[in-house]
């Protein structure tokens, strides 16, 4: 069974004048997948992703996340399950400007009462991997962004969700910072069996990835795989971004750092 399945999903802004934002788009998500999401502006991307994460209320279709529908569940049964399912990702991190890195790391199992010792462990385990242990004790305005954004990862990592949603991870990194951000993704998807759904405008970013999913004017336009080279995964990217039209003429066809 998929890890995430979006079945035929509808999403209309009623207003003065009526957005279909998405339009009947079915799509499945296996367990331990990196997919990207892409398209041009206003093609639904981060209306799809508030619709997984649920900030948004569907208008037509399903979305279940390891067999649950989210969007079922009373507000109680919901905030737990948005608590223990679901992992965020921001452009801008979203760290907690008073609390220090450790602090924000093991805010999510503060909020589910796990035992301190156990906390203990989890972050001195994360922050090894993640390369935060000299930086535990720091606050987000004494780190560079990178550092910001890895915190933000392991805070989404700490409760072992089903799925980590990100959008634009990179957005506000250099490269040598997106780089490393990307190659930590893409290791714990392939290693840790996470699976992450990550809205993207970035070709480079998106070749991380196992799977691209292109979507225009709220609709499905096209999905291509990973292969053994970046180089030539990105390339195929580029092809499709060419043909999706919008917002990519500044996407020239550098190579690959």
């Amino acid at each position: 069974m998929p890890l995430l399945k979006i079945d035929e999903v509808t999403k209309v802004y009623e207003g003065k004048v009526t957005h279909r934002a998405l339009n009947q788009l079915s799509f499945e998500v296996e367990k331990g997948e990196f997919l990207a999401v892409m398209g041009p502006s206003g093609s639904g991307k981060t209306t799809l992703l508030n619709l997984i994460s649920t900030i948004d209320s569907l208008t037509a279709g399903e979305i279940l996340i390891d067999g649950i529908n989210p969007h079922r569940l009373d507000k109680n049964e919901l905030a737990l399950f948005r608590r223990r399912k679901l992992g965020f990702i921001f452009q801008d991190f979203n760290l907690l400007q008073m609390l220090t890195v450790e602090e924000n790391l093991v805010l999510p199992l503060t909020l589910d009462y796990v035992p301190v010792n156990d906390m203990a462990t989890r972050v001195l385990e994360l922050a090894k991997r993640l390369d935060l242990t000299p930086i535990l004790h720091k606050r987000p305005n004494e780190i560079s962004g990178g550092e910001a954004q890895r915190t933000a990862i392991g805070r989404a990592l700490i409760h072992k969700p089903a799925i980590i949603l990100a959008d634009e991870p990179t957005g506000n990194l250099d490269s040598k910072a997106s780089k490393d951000v990307l190659d930590l993704l893409s290791r714990v998807s392939a290693n840790e069996g996470a699976t992450i759904v990550m809205v993207t405008h970035d070709p480079i970013a998106a070749s991380y990835c196992n799977r691209v999913l292109f979507i225009k004017d709220g609709e499905f336009f096209n999905e291509i795989y990973g292969d053994e080279r970046r180089q030539t995964f990105y390339q195929r990217i580029l092809n499709v971004l060419s043909l999706l039209g919008g917002n990519v003429n500044d996407l020239s066809a550098t190579r690959l750092p």
